[in-house]
């Protein structure tokens, strides 16, 4: 479904054609059906840049919740060694169901899946999702819009904070029913001496025209 050599070597993959253009459509047209969602967010009001998204409720739509399940198995095995890698103690579940009992068991029950839309001049300013004590490390974001047909502008952003050096850079391109895959707060990185963490945030460069709407799958439930 995805390499995860390169999400292990770069901290992020991009999974091509992850889901079709009728899905991407039907995904984005839940935007306006307020049953669907447990809670909006004008990124303005609160600093995180321009724009807004809503967070599924639970139940999840059909879709997001088989695009989680999907993902999360093969992510584990990523996830449960990088953290051998760094000398972490936590191993995930084998399975999401098994996964989430510890989130909920831990407070932390409300679902992060959430759907976002930016307008012209709209973007993301760079951060990290953590919702609480327990986090899984890597998430996924899928482009359901066209780029250069629904939009333009608008490009994901990775940045990786290297210890001691500089801050890295990424643009990632996509196409619509792209999945790009990456860490959601730090992966392990080689060095001379030895295996160390490596932080990374992301975001979404500013919009020039049109519309773009992304699905966000996270795996760890918020408090």
């Amino acid at each position: 479904m995805f390499d995860s050599g390169n999400l292990s070597d770069r901290g992020f993959t991009v999974a091509r054609g992850l889901i079709g253009p009728e899905e991407c459509r039907a995904l984005a047209a839940l935007w306006p059906e307020p049953e669907r969602f447990r809670s909006r967010v004008v990124m303005q009001r609160h600093g995180y840049g321009q724009g807004e998204y809503q967070y599924f409720r639970y139940p999840l739509p059909e879709p997001v919740e088989r695009l989680r399940q999907a993902l999360y198995p093969e992510l584990a095995t990523v996830a449960n060694r990088w953290n051998e890698l760094l000398g972490l103690e936590r191993r995930f579940p084998p399975t999401l169901e098994g996964w989430l009992r510890e989130c909920h068991a831990a407070g932390q029950a409300r679902p992060t899946p959430l759907l976002l839309h930016y307008g012209p001049g709209d973007y993301n300013c760079l951060h990290r999702d953590l919702y609480g004590d327990l986090v899984f490390p890597i998430q996924a974001t899928i482009l359901l819009s066209r780029p250069d047909g629904d939009f333009e502008g608008g490009e994901f952003l990775l940045v990786e904070q290297r210890p001691r050096m500089q801050s890295r850079g990424e643009v990632v391109p996509l196409a619509q029913g792209d999945a790009v895959l990456f860490a959601v707060n730090q992966r392990p990185a080689k060095g001379t001496r030895g295996w160390h963490r490596t932080a990374m945030r992301h975001g979404v460069s500013s919009l020039r025209r049109g519309e773009r709407f992304t699905l966000g799958i996270i795996f760890h439930d918020a408090a």
